[in-house]
């Protein structure tokens, strides 16, 4: 388990600036990534180390992540947003 500390910075860095990434990011990094095994959440850590524009393209479905393990994440993170939405 992640730090509280280690916790809020992925939080924090969870806040793109972008309000499309900002939507499907928050939600999950609040509710969701608590609950995450250590090595999920390193595989989340990772895909904040992205760009904007390529972790854009990749949650909004254009291109799969090259990384199987960051995929399998965006899809999580996507399956989370539907849900909400629902």
């Amino acid at each position: 388990m992640v730090t509280e500390t280690d916790y809020k910075k992925m939080l924090w860095h969870s806040r793109r600036g972008m309000l499309e990434l900002d939507l499907l990011l928050l939600p999950f990094a609040q509710q969701v990534l608590p609950e995450l095994a250590d090595e999920q959440q390193r595989v989340y850590r990772r895909l904040l180390d992205e760009e904007d524009q390529d972790l854009f393209a990749c949650l909004v479905d254009r291109v799969q992540h090259p990384e199987p393990q960051v995929q399998v994440m965006v899809d999580r993170i996507r399956a989370h947003a539907a849900s909400n939405r629902a």
